[in-house]
């Protein structure tokens, strides 16, 4: 889709690993762009199998695990509240997904299956249905919970989140004071983001 907007400001929601792979004209600072270079997302393939009812409910389990080992670590019901059918998901993350995403999709299939009997039982080894999406593929995320600051990068380039550049404002979950990574710090960013717009020192275009 080829399309152009005309705006006074914009506002940059996507991670700043996404955020960095656009065209500025003229050039971010170096400190922003150096920025977005060393903020990566988290990788996870996100995985629900789907059963008959929700049989880990009939021996008093909750269907939510956190655990050290095996393929899939979190994991939680995602069923309807009938409990038919029954449904978990699972998160296949980070180390995990770096060894599986290479492998065919019938070898991650069975990591799964065999964390979660180790979870709920031999029923868990039997979904009428699998299915999974790698966020760490998708181009328009290319990970989840938004960009982590490995070690350094913080306080090195943290000055540099939040600050408007000319008639640029930044916003996205990274940038909240709180709940970071997750939607309510998405909520407060925009919230943050609009009022920077909406200021009467923004009028500025180097503000």
């Amino acid at each position: 889709m080829d399309f152009s907007v005309a705006a006074r400001r914009a506002i940059v929601t996507i991670p700043p690993a996404l955020a960095g792979r656009l065209h500025y004209e003229p050039p971010l600072p170096a400190l922003r762009d150096h920025l977005m270079q060393r903020m990566p997302m988290r990788w996870a393939i996100k995985v629900h199998c789907r059963y008959p009812c929700r049989f880990w409910a009939e021996d008093g389990l909750s269907g939510q695990t956190v655990s050290d080992d095996g393929a899939v670590r979190v994991c939680a019901d995602n069923s309807p509240p009938s409990g038919v059918p029954g449904v978990l998901v699972g998160f296949i993350e980070e180390a995990e997904a770096f060894s599986l995403a290479g492998q065919s999709l019938a070898d991650r299939r069975a990591a799964v299956l065999a964390a979660l009997v180790r979870y709920f039982g031999a029923q868990a080894g039997e979904p009428l249905e699998y299915r999974e999406k790698n966020w760490g593929d998708d181009p328009f995320c290319r990970g989840v919970d938004g960009g982590y600051w490995p070690e350094g990068v913080w306080t090195r380039y943290g000055q540099a989140l939040r600050a408007p550049f000319r008639l640029l404002h930044w916003a996205g979950t990274e940038t909240a004071s709180i709940w970071n990574g997750k939607m309510e710090g998405a909520l407060l960013a925009a919230k943050r983001a609009t009022a920077e717009v909406l200021s009467p020192t923004s009028s500025k275009p180097d503000a």
